[in-house]
């Protein structure tokens, strides 16, 4: 793991974040434009984003140190930017979601808002600020946007009073069964969370999507996953965190019943490979092992409709693992 310490402050990147720019070869561009792009406060644009939203995606951190990422909806306005340095979320607790736990005052967190039916999102992490169970204040720390590559197109519709938790009680998993391997198998969305812990005692979370061709996420026999990353915004906020502490939160819906499968392990990240020189797109690897999983029926009172014509068409030239499985296979023929 890496010793991240705040001697520099005027850069705003941490060393797992410059290490990745490096190898990218782009450190001393994304330097200067890191120092643009990244604010300490909510541009009029996002402020007037957030509150358009019925969800939003989370990533914190529990107790034990644990990343997890989830999904939490409301009625469009449950988002409100009272300040540009501030971000309101009127949500109340939700005992099931292993996510909660890490919302405490004082916390980090990071957040994602994301329009599924028009590809925006844009993003923020900072520390939470709590006064009671209904909800509570985030204080920017960063805040930015992200283009919409990878983002499939889904409209959204509400089956239930928002504030009206699931009736069926969430599931804990030792190992991921043949249902779960089924949801991730067939996925083309998910969302990560991961964070960085400074020298100084400060945390740093985030949490962001990840968008592919449905099965680009391998599920190996031992439960491993093996994701490709693609081309991006070369920020590399979530790859940076994994090689500063090597943990990491996944969150997969089920957009048709609002499921959530929600998963807290180790991750590494993967420069070279013969798999990365066979998958059309990918950059890099990186791999998820799952120590703690936790399926919710029903968590969502949401559902979406997937666009005919809604894949991203940054996937145009992007490979699959059956098409890389081929490519090893005939070289070792």
């Amino acid at each position: 793991m890496l010793a991240l310490d705040t001697a520099d402050p005027a850069s705003p990147w941490h060393a797992g974040e410059r290490m990745l720019q490096d190898q990218a070869g782009v450190a001393g561009r994304m330097e200067e434009l890191g120092r643009r792009v990244l604010r300490d406060h909510l541009i009029d644009q996002h402020r007037a984003f957030y509150p358009q939203l019925p969800f939003i995606v989370l990533g914190t951190v529990d107790g034990e140190g644990d990343a997890w990422a989830t999904l939490r909806a409301a009625s469009p306005g449950f988002l409100q930017s009272p300040d540009p340095g501030t971000l309101s979320v009127h949500l109340g607790r939700e005992p099931g979601d292993p996510a909660d736990p890490g919302m405490g005052d004082g916390d980090a967190i990071g957040m994602l808002g994301i329009e599924l039916h028009t590809r925006r999102r844009n993003r923020l992490n900072g520390t939470i600020r709590r006064s009671g169970p209904a909800g509570f204040e985030v204080e920017v720390g960063q805040s930015y946007g992200n283009c919409p590559k990878y983002i499939q197109l889904r409209d959204f519709r509400f089956v239930r009073d928002p504030s009206a938790l699931s009736a069926v009680e969430p599931t804990v998993l030792q190992t991921l069964d043949g249902a779960a391997r089924r949801m991730i198998g067939a996925a083309d969305t998910f969302f990560v969370a991961t964070y960085a812990e400074f020298e100084n005692g400060r945390r740093q979370a985030d949490v962001s999507h990840r968008g592919g061709k449905p099965g680009f996420v391998r599920v190996d026999s031992d439960g491993v996953l093996t994701i490709p990353d693609f081309a991006g915004n070369l920020f590399f906020n979530t790859l940076g965190n994994i090689l500063a502490n090597g943990k990491a939160g996944l969150v997969f819906a089920d957009f048709e019943t609002g499921d959530l499968l929600q998963l807290s392990g180790d991750a590494e990240v993967v420069l070279a490979s013969p798999e990365l020189d066979a998958f059309e797109g990918a950059e890099r690897l990186w791999r998820f092992t799952p120590r703690r999983i936790i399926r919710r029926p029903d968590a969502l009172p949401l559902r979406w409709g997937s666009d005919t014509q809604g894949q991203s068409p940054s996937l145009r030239m992007t490979g699959s693992w059956d098409e890389a499985e081929s490519r090893l296979s005939a070289v070792t023929a």
